[in-house]
């Protein structure tokens, strides 16, 4: 059996973006492979770590596409299923002329809200050191109840635990439901990236606030509470950072921006081999910096896991190479 240093469960999806508009003045859209766990990873693999997959598609072309772009990707895929009664999800994104984007989903059901607790394989979350989820795959069930069993498993092979909660309100029939199964996925955690927006949704709190309120009443080791493009706040028990974004970065398209910052930040936590209350000061910032301008130059290019910048590039950007 492989060993990996992340394994992610969650939704895989086509994102189709608009691309340009044709002579009726209609979008035409271009499908990019995407979902946040993937994007998560995408960035992840491409700075050095090992890591590996675990959900659903349909056995249809975006399906298949989805499984290749992750193996061109070296995302282990021997978690992702291919299911033939149900079609891969899809998301429809507009963007703004900030490049900011708003989602339509295709999910009635959705390919990833089938995977069902029999099929979380238990040895390849065993295999790993770090387990991460966001809160999509609590939306519906079955998928709800085999996240929550691949936590389980996660904790008792002591895994450290990280959560994006990734919030997307038209997917929930109440806000209500959101709220509470963020706040459940919150005890779970170890390692939570979130931005802002989401600590407002939750709680009306400041960044500084919310992280204060995740380390004292959540039991979070390692809080980033990103800022969009004013970059990010990131906190410990003994260390608090605020880093910018790198200026003059043309933004084309921001989608999984937020979880190429998480996956950015995952690769460079993973190089220091500790648990996160033992990083020094300088290495948070170090792996803010690092992240926000992954994240940034991710905006440039179209998609979420195509999207991941070089990290020749990323260093360069930061005068480090």
């Amino acid at each position: 059996m492989k060993t990996y240093d992340v394994a992610a469960l969650g939704e895989l999806l086509i994102d189709f973006a608009p691309h340009s508009i044709n002579e009726a003045g209609y979008p035409v859209l271009s499908a990019n492979p995407g979902g946040a766990p993937g994007n998560f990873l995408a960035a992840l693999t491409k700075y050095g770590c090992k890591t590996a997959m675990i959900g659903k598609v349909g056995d249809d072309m975006f399906g298949r596409l989805l499984v290749k772009t992750l193996e061109d990707a070296g995302i282990g895929t021997e978690g992702v299923l291919l299911d033939p009664g149900v079609f891969t999800t899809l998301a429809f994104v507009s963007l703004d002329k900030s490049g900011n984007r708003d989602f339509s989903f295709a999910r009635k059901p959705g390919a990833d809200t089938c995977l069902t607790p029999e099929e979380i394989d238990e040895s390849l979350i065993a295999s790993a050191r770090v387990f991460h989820f966001g809160t999509l795959s609590l939306t519906n069930e079955p998928a709800a109840s085999a996240t929550r069993k691949a936590i389980e498993l996660a904790k008792a092979h002591g895994l450290l635990i990280s959560l994006d909660p990734n919030l997307r309100k038209p997917l929930w029939k109440r806000e209500e439901d959101a709220k509470a199964a963020i706040e459940w996925s919150l005890r779970q955690a170890d390692i939570v990236k979130i931005s802002d927006e989401e600590i407002e949704f939750l709680w009306g709190l400041t960044p500084e606030e919310g992280g204060r309120k995740l380390l004292n009443e959540y039991g979070i080791s390692l809080a980033y509470i990103t800022l969009g493009p004013k970059g990010c706040y990131a906190a410990t028990v003994s260390h608090q950072v605020t880093v910018a974004s790198p200026s003059g970065i043309r933004v084309v398209d921001t989608t999984g921006a937020g979880d190429i910052f998480g996956g950015s930040a995952m690769s460079q936590f993973l190089t220091y081999k500790k648990s996160p209350s033992d990083l020094t000061e300088e290495e948070l910032s170090k792996i803010v910096r690092f992240a926000c301008t992954a994240a940034s130059l991710s905006t440039q290019k179209h998609g979420g896991i195509t999207s991941v910048p070089e990290q020749k590039d990323v260093l360069q950007h930061l005068g480090e190479e």
